[in-house]
């Protein structure tokens, strides 16, 4: 058996489907986010400016988040030391944990290494404990949501995405008796739409279903104190587990769950990926504390964040580029194919100095290949415009549609093949 050539053959498929991921060598400077410092293969560097960072609000260069981490460091020293079992819960944790409680209204948090480990464990983990329990799944959540529900071994259905009627279909044949797990994300990353959440909740209570909900492009976001949509809709206390990040608009690493107190500690007790996975470091910690306590009272950042995205949409849009409509701070804008995707922000860099990863299948349909924009408080109107200039004249050069009417780039129409973009510039 050629093993060696099995792994060769299988990156050739990724290459020859133009899907093969590159990591572009950025040094982030601190103090002058959004721009950084690109080393090319040959180690040349340049300065140029990031335009896809989920640090959405720039926390990862506040000097109260970077004060925390060094002080911390400093004091109580590097690594964690094992995990929480082994080498007991460092102080920093602690009240990183009692923080997110009370962002979300909750009665305990759990903090785990990422949020694809915090998704995958409490969703596979609470469905195993509860018997015979249905997880009703929306088609298009996270890649850890659809790891945890596989994980947990029980049934699955999965509803059309944001349609209720599905939903609701989906409720009704199981029946009231069965305990069911609605899982669900806030706003989804990729298309920047959101879940009707108050909906979801009715149907919850009127069938006595569970709810898990991730928020982590919203936590930081939105809401008075940064605890998401459903913190803005007046919505936390209807749903019964909240997943966020502290890694995207709060800056750091991490993930974590709130619930209520046995729920959190049902997931403490049974899940193997917290129970034998290290502790976050102290340093990390209370730097997500710092980046969290700011953001409760703050909202200077995410006032200028959501200025900043509504003026993208509207000086791109203007400019006559498909910009998908959102009411969330992601802005994508349509290439349709993945090739001329990858090409455009290959462009975007070597003319342009400009950071923008291309987002292709399997992240996103196959023809709805895009650039994935999220304009922080960081970027002003100047970078904004060398953005318009910058993607008019890649489009341009590569013969990309323009002035085509995305308002049908919905999810339902992502997902029933219906969609044609046009395949030549306009």
């Amino acid at each position: 058996m050629d093993y060696r050539g099995l792994f060769e053959d299988a990156i050739d498929t990724l290459r020859r489907e133009k899907r093969y991921r590159v990591f572009a060598d950025l040094e982030r400077i601190a103090g002058h986010f959004p721009k950084a410092i690109y080393r090319d293969s040959a180690d040349n560097e340049r300065e140029i400016t990031i335009w896809c960072s989920n640090d959405y609000l720039g926390m990862g260069q506040h000097q109260k988040v970077i004060s925390a981490m060094q002080e911390t460091a400093g004091k109580l020293g590097t690594g964690a030391g094992g995990t929480r079992n082994i080498a007991g819960t460092n102080r920093p944790l602690v009240e990183l944990e009692r923080s997110l409680a009370d962002l979300h209204r909750k009665e305990a948090a759990l903090v785990f290494t990422s949020g694809f480990v915090s998704n995958e464990a409490s969703i596979s983990t609470i469905a195993r404990l509860i018997p015979n329990c249905l997880v009703i799944s929306d088609q298009l959540n996270h890649a850890s949501m659809i790891a945890g529900v596989k994980q947990s071994g029980m049934e699955k259905k999965i509803f059309r995405h944001n349609d209720m009627k599905h939903l609701r279909e989906i409720l009704e044949a199981a029946g009231k008796d069965r305990p069911k797990m609605i899982v669900f994300e806030s706003v989804y990353s990729m298309d920047g739409d959101v879940a009707p959440i108050e909906e979801i909740a009715d149907l919850a209570d009127e069938f006595n279903a569970l709810t898990y909900i991730d928020e982590v492009h919203a936590v930081g976001m939105y809401g008075p104190r940064g605890a998401g949509i459903c913190e803005r809709d007046g919505l936390m206390q209807r749903i019964d587990i909240i997943e966020g990040t502290m890694a995207k608009a709060f800056g750091v690493m991490g993930g974590y769950i709130t619930a209520s107190q046995p729920i959190v500690d049902a997931v403490r007790s049974y899940a193997s990926e917290f129970i034998f996975t290290t502790a976050l470091p102290p340093a990390l910690c209370a730097a997500a504390h710092a980046s969290i306590e700011h953001l409760k009272s703050s909202t200077v950042e995410r006032e200028g964040q959501q200025r900043q995205a509504q003026r993208a949409k509207e000086i791109l849009g203007a400019a006559g580029l498909p910009v998908m409509p959102t009411n969330t701070h992601i802005v994508p804008v349509i290439v349709g194919d993945a090739r001329r995707c990858k090409a455009a922000s290959d462009m975007l860099m070597d003319k342009h100095n400009i950071y923008i990863q291309p987002i292709n299948y399997p992240t996103v349909p196959k023809d709805t290949e895009r650039l994935r924009i999220t304009p922080t408080p960081l970027h002003t109107d100047e970078m904004l415009f060398e953005l318009r200039d910058a993607l008019v004249s890649v489009w341009k050069n590569l013969d990309l549609p323009m002035n085509i009417d995305t308002s049908q780039l919905t999810a339902q129409a992502l997902n029933s093949g219906d969609l044609v973009l046009p395949t030549t510039g306009g």
